[in-house]
């Protein structure tokens, strides 16, 4: 498979799930547009290796996804120096852990700007194009949060279900146009997001470390393994190709078996 002359921009890319997800695109010849925060240095270093490990073209974007004027901007801007937009795939997320009668109202304010109305904010600027050209191929990365609730993360869960309606709601709007649109729903992926709320699930259930990592995370997952990146590149990499054309408005779990439950 080849995605030569394809331009693919992935929202929260510069670590994690995200930059795999880059990565694996530009593995297959697509030119991309990475975006998310962190150290400025750190960011160019990965950008300069896309550039040299696969010979494509690799711009960052710093586009806030709080911001729908700056999601709009980041997609134009890749559409008029790449030539078009042809992958969307929204990975950015944030997430935050408390009891639902002591949850931040700007914490659930932010979760859901960022997990869910970003998506339709970037879904929004890419699809006029990806209907004009007859191609296009929309990804979004869900959870298994998309399907089943776990406690204490209300704002994520409502998000993440909220993804996998927008998407398959897209889906069926753009069937006609050779556009699909879909869900990949991983479990827990050892990234920096999981990492970083073990100690506020420490918190809130009064757990130690190995506690939370065995007893809550893995725990959800038969396998009693996280999920790796890679495993989630390769799929998105996959529903790219000409063999998935028929799959759109899915919802795909990668998951350990987690929702089989």
């Amino acid at each position: 498979m080849s995605l030569r002359s394809k331009v693919a921009v992935v929202t929260g890319s510069t670590s994690g799930i995200g930059l795999c997800i880059a990565r694996a695109l530009a593995a297959e010849g697509a030119d991309v547009v990475i975006n998310g925060f962190g150290n400025l240095q750190d960011i160019e270093t990965e950008r300069d290796k896309i550039v040299a490990e696969f010979g494509v073209r690799c711009a960052y974007s710093p586009a806030d996804m709080t911001r729908p004027e700056e999601i709009s901007a980041m997609i134009a801007a890749a559409a008029s120096d790449f030539g078009s937009v042809d992958i969307l795939v929204n990975n950015a997320g944030i997430q935050f852990v408390a009891p639902v009668d002591e949850f931040p109202v700007d914490k659930w304010n932010q979760i859901l700007a960022i997990n869910l109305s970003a998506a339709f904010h970037a879904m929004r600027a890419a699809i006029p194009g990806m209907k004009a050209r007859g191609w296009g191929r929309i990804i979004s990365t869900a959870s298994a949060h998309s399907k089943v609730a776990s406690p204490f993360k209300s704002a994520y869960v409502a998000a993440k279900h909220g993804l996998d309606g927008l998407t398959k709601t897209v889906a069926l709007e753009v069937a006609t146009h050779g556009v699909t649109a879909n869900c990949i729903s991983p479990g827990y992926v050892w990234t920096p997001l999981v990492e970083n709320q073990i100690p506020e699930t420490m918190k809130a259930r009064g757990l130690t470390r190995d506690q939370v990592i065995n007893d809550v995370l893995l725990a959800a997952q038969p396998t009693k393994q996280f999920v790796k990146p890679e495993e989630v590149a390769a799929l998105a990499v996959f529903l790219c190709s000409d063999a998935a054309a028929q799959i759109t408005g899915a919802n795909l779990s990668i998951d350990g078996g987690w929702t089989a439950e």
